[in-house]
C-alpha cells in the first residue's frame, strides 16, 4: 500500500484531477489576469515582471484545485476504509 503522500501525488497526477485543475486555472486565472493586468495587456506593454505575475495568477488556482481534489479524495478513501 502506498504512503499517504505517495497516494496524494498519484491522485494529483491523475487525468481527471489535472483536467479539472486546468479548466479552473484557465477560467479563474484569466479573470484575475484581466482584473490585475488588463490595461497593460490591452496596450501590449507587459514587462517581464507582469508576465511572471500572470503566470503565477494561473498557477495559484491550478494548485488550489489540485490540492482540494487530493484532500477530498484521500478523505473519501479513508472514510470508505472505515
Amino acid at each position: 500500500m502506498l504512503s499517504r503522500r505517495a497516494r496524494g501525488f498519484q491522485i494529483a497526477r491523475s487525468r481527471p484531477v489535472v483536467m479539472t485543475a486546468l479548466r479552473v486555472a484557465f477560467v479563474v486565472g484569466s479573470v484575475l489576469a484581466l482584473i490585475n493586468h488588463g490595461p497593460a495587456m490591452m496596450r501590449l506593454s507587459l514587462t517581464f515582471e507582469n508576465i511572471c505575475q500572470i503566470l503565477l495568477t494561473y498557477l495559484v488556482p491550478y494548485s488550489v484545485s489540485t490540492y482540494s481534489a487530493v484532500v477530498a479524495t484521500l478523505r473519501e478513501e479513508s472514510r470508505q476504509r472505515g
